[in-house]
């Protein structure tokens, strides 16, 4: 096999405004240390963040879905990454189901296992989504907080890590947005939003056509007490 030498690039460092990918303890305990191949570390973290990112209530990859992204395959022939996913499924990190052409895979977790089973047993269609692209890098709660709103605090950070668990990240900019049209630059009243969308749908009452009735309706509402507050 022929090597393949790429470019090192400085790394910046990372920043208090991106997000993280859970790994499960045992990883680190048990699974690293009993791993010599860089191809099967590598390809078992890149599913593990495919899969973390995905919202969908089945989190299944094909290897199609893997070999389409350029930025992960590049300099890394097809043939390496197929025995990267062997020797990952092999271990038990990945499960192999389905009959589509190269597999699909699920992580080995109860909710993996759980999605595996469903397939093999015809309860679900073992399909891959043909939308099932790598995440886009898009602001996050933070960045978009500290662009829009202020500085980033310690106890601020930790609201906004609950409203990522309770809401969707398209929620919180779209709230976040609704707030900035009325030139509102207060957490609280984006909050406010996202509760109100949570309890009564999020397409009740809103007026696109007369925005400033709409402001006016929203100052005289539930959320006027959070306009003349901090962030």
């Amino acid at each position: 096999m022929t090597d393949v030498v790429l470019k090192m690039t400085e790394f910046k460092g990372f920043t208090s405004s991106e997000t993280f990918t859970r790994l499960p303890n045992s990883f680190f305990s048990k699974l690293l240390a009993e791993m010599d191949d860089l191809g099967e570390l590598k390809v078992a973290l890149y599913v593990f963040w495919r899969i973390e990112q995905m919202e969908a209530a089945q989190r299944i990859l094909s290897r199609e879905d893997i070999a389409s992204d350029a930025d992960f395959m590049r300099g890394r022939p097809v043939a390496e990454l197929d025995a990267a996913l062997e020797k990952a499924t092999r271990r038990g990190i990945l499960l192999r189901v389905g009959s589509d052409s190269g597999g699909l895979f699920v992580l080995n977790t109860p909710r993996g296992r759980a999605a595996a089973e469903a397939i093999e047993k015809g309860r679900l269609t073992a399909a891959a989504d043909s939308q099932n692209h790598p995440p886009r890098d898009v602001p996050n709660v933070f960045r978009l907080y500290e662009q829009n709103i202020g500085p980033l605090t310690p106890l601020m950070a930790d609201a906004l890590k609950d409203a990522e668990r309770e809401y969707s990240a398209a929620w919180i900019e779209e709230a976040l947005g609704e707030a900035l049209k009325r030139n509102i630059r207060n957490w609280k009243y984006v909050e406010a939003i996202l509760k109100g969308w949570k309890e009564r749908g999020r397409d009740e009452g809103r007026n696109q056509k007369d925005p400033e009735k709409s402001t006016e309706r929203y100052r005289k509402s539930q959320f006027s007490e959070y306009l003349d507050e901090g962030n």
